[in-house]
């Protein structure tokens, strides 16, 4: 098993993050190397929401089916894929930091390779997969940080 455990601290309300982060509607429109999502469940949040993601990595398409398995709203969401012999469990938990105004955000991802390949392949690419993961963490913060900041509709 590989463990990749990154965070950041992000300049918005909870609720913000927590949506971006849990909602493959937002979190399709905070990571732009995401270039398509089709929902395979009739439930697009929550748990049970299933989808299929398209995004493009080191110049090629690779799509990954993902089944969003634990939802707490505002605390944690746990997504599930089986794929290329590994299964990735990735959550993303979510907590305020003491002003209210500011959250900070931790991503675990465990991969669990269960086909000889995969477990000698997933070790070798651990830096790629951190570094992959940092670019989407950024680019969430960035996005829930641009959220925040729109004033609200009246």
């Amino acid at each position: 098993m590989t463990r990749t455990q990154l965070s950041r601290t992000i300049d918005a309300p909870i609720d913000v993050v927590f949506s971006t982060v849990s909602d493959i509607s937002h979190f399709s429109k905070a990571v732009p190397h995401i270039v398509n999502v089709e929902f395979l469940s009739e439930v697009r949040t929550g748990v049970g929401a299933r989808f299929r993601e398209t995004r493009v990595m080191r110049g090629r398409e690779a799509t990954t089916e993902l089944q969003l398995t634990e939802f707490a709203a505002n605390e944690r969401v746990r997504f599930v894929s089986d794929q290329g012999g590994t299964v990735w469990d990735t959550v993303f938990s979510v907590t305020p930091v003491a002003d209210g105004r500011t959250t900070r955000l931790e991503m675990v991802m465990e991969a669990r390779p269960h086909r000889l390949l995969a477990r000698l392949m997933v070790p070798l690419m651990k830096r790629v997969i951190a570094k992959a993961i940092a670019a989407d963490l950024d680019a969430l913060k960035s996005y829930a940080e641009r959220v925040a900041g729109e004033p609200a509709d009246s």
